[in-house]
């Protein structure tokens, strides 16, 4: 069996996920059902945990979900992390560059060095693919830098010039890390559905939700402050499928 919360996992914030996980695990077993004693971390967590016929519980992202995922896991539900501008559940993504470039707008940086995480990310990519095609503009195709940390970092330290940022992230990075005080916000993108809790196909959707709802009720304050989440909504799977797909980056040119 394989469980994996590892979205927004990170030094700092593994022991509220692992007591998130606990609470979780116990629902779910005072039910008679099985899950796992610890979380999955590490490589995978990510798409071998989404693929595994016993996979009990993980998140994703909702790129992922809409392009690969949807018809072969059972959505659970959204964690609710209170994004400022958007609804229950849902968040967007922060466009930042470095406070000293002079370039400070989406119309400026059409030449500039952009630097996502990877391509099925719907924070880090997605979002400000339709962000620009929202304003009309062209979108440089960029590099790929492996994750949404490594990307704020590449724009600090001057090897890339702008990146979007999950907002999520964006806030425990702030807190984490001294580099951004290198970078600030120049626009947000626009609200999309936050990131989905899935397990395997045929999972029981409804006992999977009222577990995780009831152990996030249940956190210890400090620990639901640790991680940012505030609840769990049900977002349809349609309106995640609604979004449109991105083109991947090797097809942007700049002359789109």
């Amino acid at each position: 069996m394989i469980a994996s919360l590892a979205m927004y996992d990170r030094p700092e914030i593994a022991a509220a996920n692992d007591a998130l996980w606990a609470g979780i695990r116990d629902r779910l077993h005072a039910r008679g059902l099985a899950a796992p004693h610890t979380l999955t971390r590490g490589e995978p967590a990510y798409w071998p945990a989404w693929t595994a016929a016993d996979l009990v519980l993980s998140q994703t992202c909702g790129l992922p979900f809409r392009a690969r995922l949807h018809d072969r896991v059972t959505l659970i539900g959204t964690p609710d992390y209170a994004v400022e501008g958007c609804p229950p559940g849902w968040y967007r993504s922060v466009i930042v560059a470095r406070k000293d470039d002079p370039r400070q707008t989406e119309a400026a940086l059409q030449s500039a060095r952009l630097m996502y995480n990877e391509p099925l990310s719907q924070s880090g990519w997605a979002a400000i693919w339709q962000h620009f095609q929202d304003l009309g503009l062209c979108l440089p195709g960029g590099s790929q830098s492996g994750g949404h940390r490594m990307s704020a970092l590449a724009v600090a330290e001057g090897r890339a010039d702008f990146a979007a940022i999950d907002a999520v992230t964006w806030r425990l990075l702030q807190r984490h890390e001294a580099f951004v005080g290198a970078l600030h916000v120049i626009a947000r993108t626009r609200p999309t559905p936050g990131l989905p809790l899935i397990a395997a196909q045929g999972a029981d959707a409804a006992t999977l939700f009222e577990c995780v709802r009831a152990a996030i009720a249940d956190l210890d304050p400090d620990a639901r402050h640790t991680l940012g989440v505030q609840g769990l909504v049900k977002i349809p799977a349609q309106t995640y499928l609604a979004l449109p797909i991105p083109p991947v980056p090797a097809q942007i040119d700049g002359t789109q």
